[in-house]
Protein backbone atom coordinates (compact mmCIF):
# COMPACT_ATOMS: atom_id res chain seq x y z
CA UNK A 1 0.00 0.00 0.00
CA UNK A 2 1.18 3.55 -0.78
CA UNK A 3 2.32 5.48 2.16
CA UNK A 4 0.40 8.73 1.88
CA UNK A 5 2.10 10.78 5.12
CA UNK A 6 2.54 14.27 4.34
CA UNK A 7 6.78 14.77 3.40
CA UNK A 8 7.12 17.73 6.86
CA UNK A 9 10.89 16.17 7.84
CA UNK A 10 13.74 16.86 7.08
CA UNK A 11 16.91 14.56 8.05
CA UNK A 12 20.27 16.21 9.17
CA UNK A 13 23.32 13.99 9.51
CA UNK A 14 26.78 15.55 11.27
CA UNK A 15 29.37 13.94 9.60
CA UNK A 16 33.06 13.06 9.90
CA UNK A 17 35.17 10.44 8.03
CA UNK A 18 32.18 7.97 8.71
CA UNK A 19 32.53 6.62 4.81
CA UNK A 20 31.74 2.87 6.19
CA UNK A 21 28.63 3.69 7.92
CA UNK A 22 26.90 6.95 6.10
CA UNK A 23 25.45 5.31 3.03
CA UNK A 24 23.05 2.83 5.05
CA UNK A 25 22.70 5.64 7.29
CA UNK A 26 21.21 7.36 4.71
CA UNK A 27 19.26 4.41 2.54
CA UNK A 28 18.00 4.03 5.94
CA UNK A 29 16.57 7.78 6.67
CA UNK A 30 15.01 8.36 3.07
CA UNK A 31 12.91 5.13 4.05
CA UNK A 32 11.56 6.92 6.65
CA UNK A 33 7.63 8.21 6.42
CA UNK A 34 7.42 11.79 5.59
CA UNK A 35 10.63 12.43 4.88
CA UNK A 36 11.77 13.83 1.62
CA UNK A 37 15.10 15.39 2.43
CA UNK A 38 18.13 14.06 4.24
CA UNK A 39 21.06 16.59 4.14
CA UNK A 40 24.09 15.31 5.18
CA UNK A 41 27.19 17.74 6.80
CA UNK A 42 30.62 16.39 5.88
CA UNK A 43 32.52 18.14 8.99
CA UNK A 44 36.35 18.06 7.08
CA UNK A 45 36.05 14.57 6.71
CA UNK A 46 39.54 13.11 5.34
CA UNK A 47 38.06 10.20 3.59
CA UNK A 48 34.62 9.83 1.20
CA UNK A 49 32.07 10.19 3.39
CA UNK A 50 30.33 13.52 1.37
CA UNK A 51 30.79 11.21 -2.10
CA UNK A 52 29.37 8.39 -0.50
CA UNK A 53 26.50 9.77 1.19
CA UNK A 54 25.61 12.13 -2.01
CA UNK A 55 25.37 8.76 -3.53
CA UNK A 56 23.09 7.36 -1.21
CA UNK A 57 20.69 10.11 -2.56
CA UNK A 58 21.80 12.74 0.37
CA UNK A 59 22.50 16.66 -0.26
CA UNK A 60 26.03 17.08 0.95
CA UNK A 61 27.07 20.10 2.75
CA UNK A 62 30.98 20.64 3.41
CA UNK A 63 32.97 22.23 5.82
CA UNK A 64 36.15 22.32 4.48
CA UNK A 65 37.93 21.36 7.96
CA UNK A 66 36.10 20.23 11.22
CA UNK A 67 34.36 22.77 13.13
CA UNK A 68 32.51 20.65 15.30
CA UNK A 69 28.84 18.95 16.04
CA UNK A 70 26.85 21.63 16.93
CA UNK A 71 28.20 24.14 13.94
CA UNK A 72 27.22 20.86 11.58
CA UNK A 73 23.88 20.91 13.18
CA UNK A 74 23.55 24.92 12.57
CA UNK A 75 24.95 24.18 8.66
CA UNK A 76 22.46 21.46 8.07
CA UNK A 77 19.66 23.80 9.50
CA UNK A 78 20.44 26.70 7.49
CA UNK A 79 20.48 24.13 4.47
CA UNK A 80 17.15 22.64 5.08
CA UNK A 81 15.69 26.11 5.62
CA UNK A 82 16.86 27.44 1.68
CA UNK A 83 14.86 24.51 0.83
CA UNK A 84 11.75 24.67 2.73
CA UNK A 85 8.61 25.48 1.07
CA UNK A 86 5.53 27.66 2.77
CA UNK A 87 5.61 25.27 5.75
CA UNK A 88 8.78 24.47 7.48
CA UNK A 89 10.18 20.56 8.08
CA UNK A 90 10.42 19.52 11.87
CA UNK A 91 14.17 18.51 12.38
CA UNK A 92 15.32 15.05 12.52
CA UNK A 93 18.94 14.32 13.67
CA UNK A 94 20.59 11.76 13.54
CA UNK A 95 24.16 10.37 13.80
CA UNK A 96 26.17 9.47 10.76
CA UNK A 97 27.13 5.73 12.07
CA UNK A 98 23.42 4.50 13.07
CA UNK A 99 23.92 2.78 9.62
CA UNK A 100 20.60 0.56 9.15
CA UNK A 101 19.26 0.99 12.22
CA UNK A 102 18.10 4.69 11.12
CA UNK A 103 14.97 3.16 10.21
CA UNK A 104 13.84 3.00 13.62
CA UNK A 105 13.91 6.50 13.94
CA UNK A 106 9.70 6.56 13.32
CA UNK A 107 8.51 6.95 16.97
CA UNK A 108 11.29 10.13 17.65
CA UNK A 109 8.68 12.09 14.71
CA UNK A 110 5.43 11.06 15.73
CA UNK A 111 5.03 13.41 18.86
CA UNK A 112 6.44 16.08 17.02
CA UNK A 113 4.15 15.25 14.17
CA UNK A 114 1.07 15.44 16.23
CA UNK A 115 2.26 18.33 18.07
CA UNK A 116 2.28 16.79 21.44
CA UNK A 117 6.11 17.43 22.06
CA UNK A 118 8.35 20.57 20.73
CA UNK A 119 11.25 17.94 21.08
CA UNK A 120 12.01 14.01 21.21
CA UNK A 121 15.27 12.48 22.77
CA UNK A 122 15.89 8.98 21.81
CA UNK A 123 16.30 6.46 24.75
CA UNK A 124 18.25 3.26 22.97
CA UNK A 125 16.77 0.23 24.09
CA UNK A 126 19.50 -1.72 23.09
CA UNK A 127 22.62 -0.73 24.48
CA UNK A 128 26.11 -1.06 23.40
CA UNK A 129 29.05 -1.01 25.77
CA UNK A 130 30.29 2.90 26.27
CA UNK A 131 33.72 2.11 27.11
CA UNK A 132 34.17 5.04 29.76
CA UNK A 133 31.03 7.10 28.76
CA UNK A 134 29.40 6.72 31.95
CA UNK A 135 31.20 9.92 33.93
CA UNK A 136 29.91 12.47 31.11
CA UNK A 137 26.37 11.00 30.90
CA UNK A 138 26.21 11.68 34.71
CA UNK A 139 27.45 15.28 34.36
CA UNK A 140 24.66 15.89 31.80
CA UNK A 141 22.05 14.19 33.12
CA UNK A 142 23.08 15.71 37.09
CA UNK A 143 23.26 19.25 35.11
CA UNK A 144 19.87 19.42 33.60
CA UNK A 145 18.49 18.32 36.54
CA UNK A 146 19.66 20.77 38.66
CA UNK A 147 18.64 23.32 36.07
CA UNK A 148 15.25 22.06 35.48
CA UNK A 149 14.62 19.46 37.12
CA UNK A 150 14.03 17.20 34.16
CA UNK A 151 16.00 14.23 34.83
CA UNK A 152 16.75 12.35 31.10
CA UNK A 153 17.64 8.89 30.95
CA UNK A 154 20.33 9.52 27.72
CA UNK A 155 20.83 13.20 28.08
CA UNK A 156 23.47 13.16 25.33
CA UNK A 157 21.88 10.81 22.72
CA UNK A 158 21.78 13.35 19.27
CA UNK A 159 18.92 11.68 18.06
CA UNK A 160 16.54 14.01 18.22
CA UNK A 161 13.65 15.20 16.49
CA UNK A 162 12.71 19.08 17.12
CA UNK A 163 10.52 21.58 15.10
CA UNK A 164 12.00 24.47 13.62
CA UNK A 165 10.59 26.84 15.81
CA UNK A 166 12.23 25.12 18.99
CA UNK A 167 15.49 24.41 17.32
CA UNK A 168 15.48 28.37 16.16
CA UNK A 169 15.21 29.41 20.25
CA UNK A 170 18.08 27.25 21.13
CA UNK A 171 20.22 29.23 18.97
CA UNK A 172 22.89 29.65 19.01
CA UNK A 173 23.40 26.47 20.03
CA UNK A 174 26.26 25.60 22.58
CA UNK A 175 29.58 24.64 21.44
CA UNK A 176 30.66 20.91 20.57
CA UNK A 177 29.48 17.93 21.98
CA UNK A 178 27.83 20.32 24.78
CA UNK A 179 25.33 20.25 22.30
CA UNK A 180 22.51 18.19 23.33
CA UNK A 181 22.81 19.06 27.27
CA UNK A 182 22.47 22.54 26.54
CA UNK A 183 19.56 22.31 23.90
CA UNK A 184 17.60 20.27 26.51
CA UNK A 185 17.81 23.14 29.14
CA UNK A 186 17.36 25.92 27.03
CA UNK A 187 14.14 24.55 25.56
CA UNK A 188 12.68 23.49 28.68
CA UNK A 189 13.48 26.89 30.32
CA UNK A 190 11.31 28.57 27.76
CA UNK A 191 8.57 26.22 28.17
CA UNK A 192 9.32 24.02 25.27
CA UNK A 193 7.95 19.94 25.04
CA UNK A 194 10.84 18.03 25.50
CA UNK A 195 10.03 13.82 25.50
CA UNK A 196 12.19 10.92 25.74
CA UNK A 197 11.26 8.37 23.14
CA UNK A 198 12.02 4.06 23.36
CA UNK A 199 13.78 3.71 19.95
CA UNK A 200 15.57 0.08 18.52
CA UNK A 201 18.65 2.12 17.45
CA UNK A 202 22.52 1.56 17.80
CA UNK A 203 25.40 3.06 17.56
CA UNK A 204 28.90 1.42 16.55
CA UNK A 205 30.11 0.17 20.00
CA UNK A 206 32.72 2.46 21.55
CA UNK A 207 36.12 1.88 21.72
CA UNK A 208 38.68 2.20 25.11
CA UNK A 209 41.72 3.35 22.88
CA UNK A 210 44.17 6.76 23.07
CA UNK A 211 41.42 7.94 20.65
CA UNK A 212 38.09 7.20 22.09
CA UNK A 213 39.60 8.29 25.45
CA UNK A 214 40.56 12.08 23.75
CA UNK A 215 37.05 12.05 22.21
CA UNK A 216 35.78 11.67 25.77
CA UNK A 217 37.89 14.40 27.18
CA UNK A 218 36.30 16.47 24.36
CA UNK A 219 33.05 15.46 25.26
CA UNK A 220 33.36 16.43 28.90
CA UNK A 221 35.07 19.65 28.05
CA UNK A 222 31.98 20.87 26.65
CA UNK A 223 29.54 18.92 28.59
CA UNK A 224 31.23 21.19 31.43
CA UNK A 225 31.31 24.48 29.21
CA UNK A 226 27.59 24.28 28.47
CA UNK A 227 26.52 23.75 32.08
CA UNK A 228 28.42 26.41 33.43
CA UNK A 229 27.22 28.86 31.45
CA UNK A 230 23.54 27.73 32.25
CA UNK A 231 24.45 27.70 36.50
CA UNK A 232 24.81 31.18 37.57
CA UNK A 233 27.08 29.91 40.69
CA UNK A 234 29.02 28.33 38.83
CA UNK A 235 29.45 30.69 36.32
CA UNK A 236 30.38 33.35 39.91
CA UNK A 237 32.56 31.05 40.88
CA UNK A 238 34.64 31.05 37.62
CA UNK A 239 34.36 34.91 37.00
CA UNK A 240 36.43 34.64 40.55
CA UNK A 241 38.79 32.89 39.64
CA UNK A 242 39.93 34.52 36.10
CA UNK A 243 42.91 36.57 36.41
CA UNK A 244 42.46 40.09 35.74
CA UNK A 245 43.95 41.51 32.98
Amino acid sequence: MKDTTVADVAVIVPAKDEADRIGATVTAALALPGVDLVVVVDDGSTDQTGRVARAAGARVVRHSRNRGKAAAMESGAEAVRLLDGETPHHLLFLDADLGDTARAASPLIEPVRAGTADMTIAVFVTRVKLGGHGLVVRLSRDGIRRATGFEPAQPLNGQRCITRDAFEAARPLAHGFGVETALTIDLLRKGYRVEEVEVEMAHRASGTDWRAQVHRAKQLRDVARALATREPLITQNLDKIRPKR
